[in-house]
């Protein structure tokens, strides 16, 4: 009895934790962050990103400023949701007339939100934006394209998030 105990409590310890009930997959996002990343021109580029949560909890709401002092600056904001149906929805809208509508979820450790994809001519078009190497106080996100319907993406921004000590 106590071998097989002892198997037991040793499979228990190296179990890897939990993986987040759906209703708290991006929660790992909520706080006041510093991002930043690397322009074409190799400087680095800075914002703040600001995520909380509002209405009883239940939705992430995401205020994006970009540096001022490197325009054209970036406004955003978003609001993402666990709809009824149990999936992930996110809005964007942002003072560059961008907006997207996304479904999130998880991939292992990574989280993402993509767009439907669309067909653009003979191309079948989407974009996304993955969170991973998720750690407490920092991550990575990326926003990447895919002309293919997925098959494969290409790099398009990389931010490191870093929470911020204010």
């Amino acid at each position: 009895m106590r071998p097989l105990l002892a198997t037991l409590l040793l499979a228990a310890l190296v179990q890897p934790a939990c993986a987040a009930s759906p209703a708290e997959l991006f929660d790992f996002w909520v706080g006041d962050w510093v991002l930043t990343w690397k322009n074409a021109n190799g400087s680095t580029g800075q914002a703040r990103n600001r995520v909380g949560k509002i209405l009883d909890g239940k939705v992430i709401e995401e205020n994006f400023e970009g540096d001022a002092s490197a325009p054209p600056r970036l406004l955003g904001r978003s609001l993402s949701v666990l709809d009824s149906s149990g999936h992930w929805r996110q809005a964007w809208a942002d003072n560059q007339g961008g907006f997207f509508a996304l479904t999130g979820g998880s991939d292992g450790e990574t989280r993402f939100f993509a767009t439907d994809f669309k067909p653009v001519g003979d191309q079948l078009k989407g974009q996304r934006m993955r969170f991973y190497d998720i750690h407490p106080d920092s991550f990575d996100w990326d926003w990447e394209g895919s002309s293919d319907g997925g098959k494969t993406w290409t790099l398009i921004w990389r931010l490191h998030y870093q929470r911020s000590g204010r």
